[in-house]
């Protein structure tokens, strides 16, 4: 293995730890009729990932971080939980990274975050109507009556927030990772 691909390892192993603290502090209700639904940064290192090494490195750190959250802070929702995050940050690194590496600029960024956020925000709709329905056993009119007022505007937000968050630091923390972490 060539030095530089251990140097891309290291620092998506670190960009996953991160994600992993982020996932687990601070979480925070968001919408009031949904208090079981939490916002989390664990998408922040996540995307720096995607942006920094392409939309692959950010599926693979969202799979390392979903996993984590799925055997610890989200173990009560199991593997339908772990898909449903996967489902949801997946698309939000991929559609957001794979712009990005086609548009790699700062312009190209702000597309790719918007992108991203809305794609996000609607595949969580039937995601939601999917997984919650069938193996939650939530009545499929209380999903669908959800939609407006709860899952749209949680995905909205915590996306937006999310990407804001990454449209401020990912320069200054991508460039501190590559002069600073691993060199040599």
């Amino acid at each position: 293995m060539r030095k530089t691909n251990v140097k891309k390892l290291v620092r998506m192993a670190i960009l996953s730890a991160m994600g992993i603290v982020l996932m687990i502090w601070p979480r925070l209700p968001i919408i009031p009729a949904a208090p079981w639904l939490e916002y989390e940064m664990a998408d922040v290192p996540i995307l720096i990932g995607a942006f920094m090494y392409g939309p692959a490195a950010g599926f693979v750190i969202t799979l390392v971080v979903s996993a984590i959250q799925a055997f610890t802070v989200s173990a009560a929702s199991g593997w339908v939980g772990f898909v449903m995050h996967v489902i949801a940050t997946g698309t939000l690194v991929l559609v957001a990274g794979t712009i990005y590496k086609f548009i790699h600029s700062r312009k190209g960024a702000i597309i790719a975050l918007i992108a991203g956020a809305l794609s996000m925000t609607a595949i969580m709709v039937p995601t939601n109507l999917f997984f919650t329905v069938r193996f939650w056993g939530a009545p499929y009119d209380a999903v669908v009556a959800s939609i407006v007022p709860v899952i749209l505007p949680f995905n909205l937000i915590k996306a937006g927030l999310n990407s804001i968050i990454v449209g401020l630091l990912y320069k200054p923390l991508s460039r501190f990772l590559k002069d600073h972490i691993v060199r040599g």
